[in-house]
Parts: C-alpha cells; structure tokens; sequence
C-alpha cells in the first residue's frame, strides 16, 4: 500500500477518533448489542427459565447443543445461535460512521480538493477510504466480540456455575461472514457517500442495509431459522464473491466527475 493510502486511512481515523459524536456513536450500538442485551437475556434466562416461547424454542435444538440444565442449554442457544447475528449488525453499523462521512465530509470540511491533489488516482482515493472504514469495523467486531464473550462467561459462571464454549459458528461469523459483510457494506456506503450532499443523507442511506439482518435476528429468536455451521459457511463464501464483486465494480465506475457534483 502507497504511503499516501496510509496517511488517509490516518486521517480518516483521526477524524473519527476527534469528533466526539461520532466517537459515541461508535462505541453505544456495540455496547448495547453485546454487553447490555446478553447480560438482560442471561438474568430472563436464570429466573424465567420456564417461558413458553423458551421452551418451544428449545424443541428446535439438536439434542448435541442440550447441556446438563435447562438454564445452560438456553444460554448457549443464546450464546451460539442468538448472539452471533449480532455480529452481522455490528460491522455495519460501526463502518456507517466512519463510511458515510468518507467524502461527503470531505465536502462539508471543505478539503475534497486538497484530497483530490494528492498523488493518488480517484480509485485508490477510493480504495483507500474503503480500507480505512473496513478496518474500523473489523476493529470493532474484535473488541467487542472479546468484550461480550468475557462479561457473557463471567456472568453465566457465577449465576450457573459454568463455562460455556462457543461455537464452531462464531469462527465462521467473525473470519469470514462479517469481514465480507463490512466489505458490502462499506463499499456501498462510501459509494453513496460521493453522491449524498449532507452526512445524514448518506447515513440515512446506510440503515437499509440493516433491515435484512433484523428480518434474520427475528427468525432466529422465534426458531423459524436457526442457521447451522454448514448453512453460515456458504453464506459466508456467497458474500464474499458478492463483496469481492462489488468492490470491483464500484472501484471501476467511479469517477472525479461522480465526486465533484
């Protein structure tokens, strides 16, 4: 990577790391996501554990996922099946913050012609944006993923007196449906940022891709759909052709004109 790829992956960083709303925003979704509602989902575990829906839900398990109570093998339906579309929901949100002011804030900041000047070709201008938004949502992911897993543990350990081991689902989701995911994801958005004239257009247009997600965590807590390992991995590699994909056409169609309306 060129060394002015690099200084705008800093830059893009800085400014992230420098506005303080921004900041905020970056830090409440994946903290509500993944410590807040796990920790209000294991305490409904532990003194409701006789819930109708629960039970029906239950039913759905293959019999390997059952473990030796009833409260543990709700929380790792929880932790293995429940949690992990969060994970889907997380990287797009955190590269929204950063992808969407990508060169609309260029604008607003006035300094899309200085970026412009730079001795770089609008596609790698381009590519560099990318890189630096999929690079903070991957970021986040990890954080948050290790955040979760510990405040999960701990709480499941003193209130049920055991550790749970996650799945083999999450080393799909984490290594290869969320990176291709974020990639869709920051693709379109930085795509759309060029077009938008405010940044909370471009982050209006952000929140569609969030809808698909929400559909997929409604199925899995009312048991319609309970993704297995096998049905992650070829959704995992059919979204990283289509982020590959993507990537490749929308880096080829832009332009210094698409940037300059």
């Amino acid at each position: 990577m060129k060394s002015a790829m690099i200084a705008i992956v800093k830059k893009d960083f800085r400014s992230v790391t420098a506005n303080k709303n921004l900041f905020i925003g970056l830090l409440v979704v994946p903290l509500v996501l993944t410590i807040i509602l796990p920790s209000v989902f294991v305490f409904l575990i532990y003194f409701t554990p006789d819930d109708p829906d629960i039970q029906k839900l239950l039913e759905l398990l293959p019999q390997a996922a059952h473990s030796e109570s009833l409260e543990l093998t709700i929380a790792g339906l929880l932790l293995n099946f429940i949690l992990p579309v969060f994970f889907l929901i997380i990287p797009i949100m955190a590269a929204s913050v950063m992808a969407a002011s990508s060169f609309v804030g260029e604008k607003e900041k006035h300094t899309l012609e200085t970026l412009l000047y730079c001795p770089l070709s609008v596609r790698q201008i381009f590519r560099s944006k990318v890189i630096a938004s999929f690079l903070l949502s991957m970021m986040v992911s990890l954080i948050s993923f290790c955040a979760m897993l510990l405040v999960f543990e701990t709480e499941v350990f003193f209130l049920m007196g055991s550790f749970l081991l996650p799945g083999i689902s999450w080393l799909i989701i984490l290594l290869l449906i969320s990176p291709a995911i974020s990639l869709i994801a920051v693709t379109l958005i930085v795509r759309g940022s060029a077009k938008a004239q405010s940044v909370e257009e471009s982050q209006q247009s952000a929140v569609f891709l969030i809808v698909p997600l929400i559909l997929l965590l409604v199925g899995q807590f009312t048991g319609v759909l309970l993704l297995n390992a096998w049905i992650l991995l070829g959704a995992g590699a059919v979204c990283a052709l289509l982020a590959w994909v993507l990537l490749k056409k929308c880096m080829g169609r832009f332009t210094y004109e698409m940037l300059l309306k």
